[in-house]
């Protein structure tokens, strides 16, 4: 019900010139918008996981809608610099996306570099050294394309085991029971590729579809050097998209990102982004330490002069959000909105389930 009250809202606001009187105003000019993406479906994907992906004629239609409003989309640094400073241009907006999947090579950039619109891709960097699907979310992807069968698991994951992909709840059982699993096993990459392999057989998936395709895919090292050549601004997202509650451990994560962007970008990253938007308050100083300028949650809102650069909010689109609801942030008027607070985890929010049978 306040869904609909606020699309009402929005819809009137937007029709009687109230989009645009917020959108000149000084309030908004004084805030950045920070918009942040995942993914653009290669195939499915946007039905696997709406609250990530998104489709290519939806994120085109996006685009246009951040020419059409006038906005000045800045690049991530800059905006930050200006900030801070107090002289942004009305409308700022930065564009960043997060993980560094190839459908951003294949489907989003080319869509950006129309508009000549700059941005940032945080990249996470094991899965490009080591370029088949990401384990954790190929297998949630799997697991989703076999909804409605129970399969007899025993010869994957244990003896007596059957996943029931009937239902949600099933399907997230599922997905734990194969993560648990490989955890438990220890294994290594080229392992959980097998692994992934044999359950894509179980459900009934083609996977060598899925590498010809490069579904759930990150960018390979050269397309990485590519898009940096042409002027994408390649930053930190961590090296195995994890953020350790020790220090040492989550200095090392950065350096190790750090280390493998330098070696495929020849820049040296500086901006950083939180897996799945988890921080924690002990992350701000060791940020620091590492030398990162700053670093963006998945906490809804605007950045202003007072914001503390290592907690960042962004607008993380998502294929449920109508076009009024994007103008609204884009012009500044949602801010004024009652919001509801939103949980951004991670790609496997919603898949997997088990079930042990006698005998």
């Amino acid at each position: 019900m306040l869904r609909e009250i606020k699309q009402t809202v929005l819809r009137a606001s937007r029709a009687s010139g109230v989009f645009s009187l917020v959108s000149r105003s000084r309030w908004r000019q004084n805030r950045l918008l920070i918009l942040g993406y995942h993914g653009v479906a290669l195939e499915d994907e946007h039905q696997w996981n709406p609250g990530l992906y998104i489709t290519q004629e939806l994120f085109a239609e996006r685009m246009d809608a951040l020419a059409r409003l006038g906005c000045n989309v800045l690049a991530l640094g800059e905006a930050l610099e200006r900030l801070r400073a107090g002289q942004l241009p009305e409308r700022s907006v930065a564009i960043t996306f997060d993980d560094g999947f190839y459908d951003f090579y294949k489907l989003a950039y080319p869509i950006i570099k129309q508009h000549k619109f700059p941005v940032t891709l945080y990249l996470t960097t094991y899965y490009a050294s080591y370029n088949r699907p990401v384990f954790d979310v190929i297998c949630s992807y799997l697991i989703w394309k076999g909804s409605g069968k129970v399969v007899d698991a025993s010869n994957l994951i244990g003896e007596g085991v059957t996943l029931d992909l009937t239902s949600e709840a099933g399907r997230a059982l599922s997905l734990n029971a194969v993560k648990k699993f490989a955890q438990a096993a220890a294994l290594s990459a080229e392992e959980k590729d097998a692994l992934a392999s044999s359950l894509a057989r179980l459900v009934g998936v083609d996977y060598e579809e899925i590498l010809e395709k490069r579904i759930l895919h990150l960018l390979k090292p050269e397309e990485v050097r590519e898009l940096a050549e042409d002027g994408v601004d390649i930053q930190l997202h961590t090296h195995r998209h994890r953020t350790p509650q020790k220090r040492e451990l989550f200095l090392r994560e950065i350096e190790d990102n750090r280390h493998a962007i330098e070696k495929m970008a020849n820049v040296r990253a500086t901006h950083f982004c939180y897996p799945s938007g988890h921080f924690r308050t002990e992350f701000l100083p060791w940020l620091e330490e590492a030398e990162v300028a700053s670093a963006t949650t998945c906490g809804l809102g605007f950045a202003t002069q007072e914001t503390n650069k290592f907690i960042l909010p962004r607008l993380l689109d998502r294929s449920h959000m109508t076009d009024v609801e994007f103008e609204g942030w884009v012009t500044g008027l949602s801010n004024f909105l009652p919001k509801r607070a939103e949980n951004y985890e991670d790609v496997e929010e919603e898949q997997g389930g088990i079930r042990k049978t006698e005998g």
